[in-house]
C-alpha cells in the first residue's frame, strides 16, 4: 500500500521595499520557490513580522521614507518574538560602511543592487538552511531544558515527600507533636527571612539557604525514633538516668541522617544541614545544652534557629500532662532567655516577628480530637485505661 505524500510547506519570504517595480521583481524571482509577501514600509514590514504567521526570512530594503530598513531591523532583533528571524539587506547603499553598519544591527547578510538572480537565491537558501537548524537545536534545546526542570521537580518532590516520610516515623513515635513539625518548619522560615535583612547573619542567610533550612528543619527530632517507649511516651518528668537517655535522640538523629547521606555516596547540602539541626538544636548559648555543651556562635546557626522555633512551640503546645501556654506567656519565658538558652541576635529577630510565628501555630492547630487520640495511644502504649 503506498505511503500517504507529506507535503512540508514552503518557507515564507517577506520583501520589503517602498518601490513597486522591486517588489514585482522579488516576487517573480522567489514565487515558486517560497511562499512570499511583500511589505511596501518598515511599518507593515513589522506588523506582519509579529503576526502569528510569521516569515521565516526577510529580505529588507534600507532607504525608505518613515522608518528606514536599518530601524526595522533594530526594532525586529530588539522583540523576542522576531529576533531570531534573519534578515538580508537588499539596497543600492554599496559602501562598505554602510554593509558594516546594517551587519552590526544583527542581519545576517547584506546584498547590494542591482542584483544577481542566482546569487539573491542561493543566500536566500543557504540562510534558510541556517534558520531550519538553529530553529532544531532551539526547539531541541527548548525541550531539554524542560525535561532537566521537569526532573528536578520530580526530584526535589521525591526529597521533600522522603523527608516528610521520615519525619512523620518520629512523629508516629511520640505522638504528642501533632503538627510541631509543619509548625517548626515555617517558624524558622519567617525567622531566617527576618535575619537576612540588617543582621549580622544577613551574608550567611539567602533564598538557598532558607530553602535547605525549610527542607531540613522536619528531621530535627528524628532520632526519637530510637528512644524507648517507656522513656518517650512517659506522661511525666523524667528521672536523671532517662532524661540521660532521651538526650541521645540528638546523637541518634545525626548518626541516621549521617548513615542514610553515606549510602548515597555524595555530600547532599540539605542533608548536611539537617545533621547540624539534629544534633545541635538541645545546644545553648551559654553552653548548659546538650550534646556537646557547645557555647555562642560555636552552634551552628541553623541549630540556634531550630532552637527557638522548638521550644516556642513546645511552650504553647497542650501535651497530656501539661495545659499550652498562652503566646504572651511563651514570649516572656523566651526574652528571659535571651543570652542564656538563646542568641540574642535570635530573639531580636524573634520579636520583631513574633505575629507571624502566632498566625503560624493558629494556621497548624492541633485539634481537639487529636489530642484525645494521643491521650488513648499513650494509654495503649503504657498498658493503662484512659
Amino acid at each position: 500500500m503506498d505511503q500517504p505524500t507529506v507535503h512540508t510547506p514552503l518557507p515564507v519570504v517577506l520583501v520589503v521595499d517602498d518601490t513597486p517595480d522591486n517588489l514585482s521583481l522579488m516576487s517573480d524571482l522567489l514565487r515558486g520557490r517560497y511562499r512570499v509577501k511583500l511589505a511596501n514600509g518598515g511599518a507593515k514590514a513589522l506588523q506582519i513580522a509579529q503576526s502569528d504567521s510569521p516569515p521565516d526570512l526577510i529580505l529588507l530594503d534600507i532607504m525608505m521614507p518613515e522608518m528606514d530598513g536599518y530601524e526595522v531591523c533594530q526594532r525586529l532583533k530588539a522583540d523576542p518574538r522576531t529576533r531570531d528571524i534573519p534578515v538580508i539587506f537588499l539596497t543600492a547603499k554599496a559602501l562598505v560602511e554602510d554593509e558594516r553598519h546594517g551587519l552590526s544591527l544583527g542581519a545576517v547578510d547584506y546584498i547590494t543592487k542591482p542584483i544577481s538572480p542566482p546569487i539573491v537565491l542561493a543566500r536566500v537558501e543557504t540562510h534558510l538552511s541556517l534558520k531550519r537548524a538553529a530553529d532544531f537545536l532551539r526547539d531541541k534545546n527548548s525541550y531539554l531544558e524542560h525535561e532537566v526542570q521537569r526532573r528536578a521537580q520530580e526530584i526535589t518532590a521525591i526529597q521533600d515527600v522522603t523527608i516528610l516520610a521520615m519525619a512523620s516515623l518520629a512523629e508516629t513515635r511520640d505522638p504528642e507533636t501533632g503538627n510541631h513539625i509543619r509548625r517548626t518548619q515555617h517558624y524558622v522560615k519567617v525567622l531566617a527571612n527576618q535575619l537576612r535583612h540588617d543582621s549580622p547573619y544577613s551574608e550567611q542567610i539567602d533564598d538557598s539557604y532558607i530553602d535547605l533550612l525549610f527542607k531540613s528543619a522536619p528531621l530535627h527530632d528524628i532520632g526519637k525514633v530510637g528512644i524507648p517507649d517507656r522513656i518517650l511516651l512517659k506522661p511525666g518528668r523524667f528521672t536523671p538516668e532517662e532524661f540521660e537517655i532521651m538526650k541521645a535522640h540528638t546523637t541518634l538523629g545525626y548518626k541516621a541522617i549521617e548513615h542514610a547521606e553515606a549510602a548515597l555516596g555524595t555530600p547532599v547540602a540539605f542533608l548536611e544541614m539537617a545533621k547540624q539541626i539534629a544534633l545541635y538544636h538541645q545546644e545553648k548559648w551559654d553552653g548548659s545544652g546538650y550534646p556537646e555543651g557547645l557555647s555562642g556562635d560555636r552552634i551552628p546557626l541553623s541549630a540556634r534557629l531550630m532552637a527557638v522555633a522548638d521550644v516556642y512551640d513546645a511552650l504553647i503546645s497542650r501535651r497530656v500532662y501539661k495545659e499550652g501556654m498562652s503566646h504572651e506567656q511563651a514570649i516572656a519565658i523566651i526574652i528571659d532567655g535571651r543570652g542564656s538558652h538563646f542568641d540574642p541576635v535570635l530573639i531580636d529577630a524573634f520579636l520583631a516577628v513574633v505575629g507571624e510565628f502566632q498566625a503560624i501555630a493558629q494556621r497548624f492547630a492541633d485539634h481537639e480530637q487529636d489530642l484525645q487520640s494521643k491521650v488513648d495511644y499513650l494509654a495503649q502504649a503504657l498498658g493503662e485505661t484512659p
